[in-house]
């Protein structure tokens, strides 16, 4: 695709701008609940066991809706989504947001599987969620590790997908892409990433968890003023039993200091050639994003369907759907509508 003919809408939000957005989203238009209703459902967990997980996911909305899945990055949680999916629920979409592997509710079903944070692996996870809940296509969205995942499965299973939603684009790379330096300042940013390379980062996180993603939360949204509150809502995910050995193995396969599974090698091999998402998509950066995140121009092409790229306002960083979730929830329903 050439850059220059991609349609772009740059989506500049002022916070009364804003409020009015969000207010005209929880606006009844369909005989479904409120937004406050399905509010107030978004903490009731169910389970399912689905591949090599028992998923933890929360699922509102009208069950003959278009489903959509929101996926949460790293280290977030479901609750990422609290405000959006109850706000599309309440325009009629079925929402399903699962705890990641690692995350929440969220266990292995068996102590012998290997606790692979490989990316690829947890596609297959999400996939394997579809099929146990008996879904055969969803619209997707996502950012940071839910972004990374959600591209994955749109890569990989197109027919899986009606449209998407990634933050910070296209974000599918490969362990030789991840051993290829990056200048100075940018490899500032991915500090943690090394630090999680030695047994030192390993057990510094393991001690330090919560206070760990609190500080990434401060670097990656330097414009959010988020409250204790919101953030121990989240951290209460990362006590996950697997979470530690998770994160540590998703940044050593980065880095082609970890293997991963032989059963995904097959992923791998396609996902290293860097194949084109052709699904609806709408990209989005926030204006603020403190967290390591590519220039749009550098990955518009890699979207050969129907495309949109959206910079939502100056203090919206990493995690769009909680600091912005008026204008994240509009961008779901305008690419299903792509």
């Amino acid at each position: 695709m050439n850059t220059s003919a991609t349609p772009v809408r740059l989506l500049k939000n002022k916070t009364v701008k804003s409020a009015l957005l969000f207010a005209a989203l929880l606006a009844p238009a369909l005989p479904a609940l409120a937004a406050e209703d399905y509010a107030s459902e978004f903490n009731k967990i169910q389970q399912v066991n689905a591949g090599d997980l028992n998923i933890g996911y929360v699922d509102i909305g009208p069950r003959d809706g278009q489903v959509v899945i929101l996926l949460h990055g790293w280290p977030y949680d479901i609750h990422s989504y609290a405000e959006v999916a109850p706000a599309l629920a309440s325009k009629g979409f079925r929402v399903i947001v699962p705890h990641l592997r690692g995350y929440g509710t969220t266990r292995f079903i068996s102590a012998t599987t290997p606790r692979n944070g490989q990316p690829s692996a947890m596609a297959a996870d999400i996939v394997a969620l579809m099929d146990a809940l008996k879904i055969k296509q969803a619209d997707f969205a996502g950012f940071d590790w839910g972004a990374r995942t959600a591209d994955i499965v749109a890569a990989l299973w197109p027919e899986r997908v009606k449209s998407l939603v990634s933050v910070s684009g296209y974000l599918i790379s490969s362990q030789k892409l991840g051993q290829q330096p990056l200048p100075p300042q940018a490899e500032l940013l991915w500090w943690y990433q090394f630090y999680f390379a030695t047994p030192r980062g390993e057990a510094g996180y393991a001690k330090n968890t919560h206070d760990f993603a609190k500080l990434i939360w401060q670097q990656a949204s330097p414009g959010w003023k988020f409250s204790d509150k919101t953030f121990n809502t989240s951290a209460a995910s990362l006590d996950n039993p697997d979470h530690v050995a998770i994160t540590i193995s998703n940044y050593r396969w980065r880095l082609g200091l970890e293997k991963g599974e032989a059963k995904y090698d097959q992923y791998e091999q396609k996902l290293a050639t860097l194949p084109a998402i052709t699904v609806p998509t709408i990209t989005i950066e926030g204006g603020k994003n403190g967290a390591p995140h590519p220039d749009p121009k550098t990955y518009a092409a890699r979207f050969t369907g129907k495309y949109e790229h959206r910079t939502f306002s100056a203090n919206v960083g990493h995690n769009p759907p909680q600091e912005d979730p008026a204008a994240f929830t509009q961008a779901v329903i305008d690419a299903d509508k792509l």
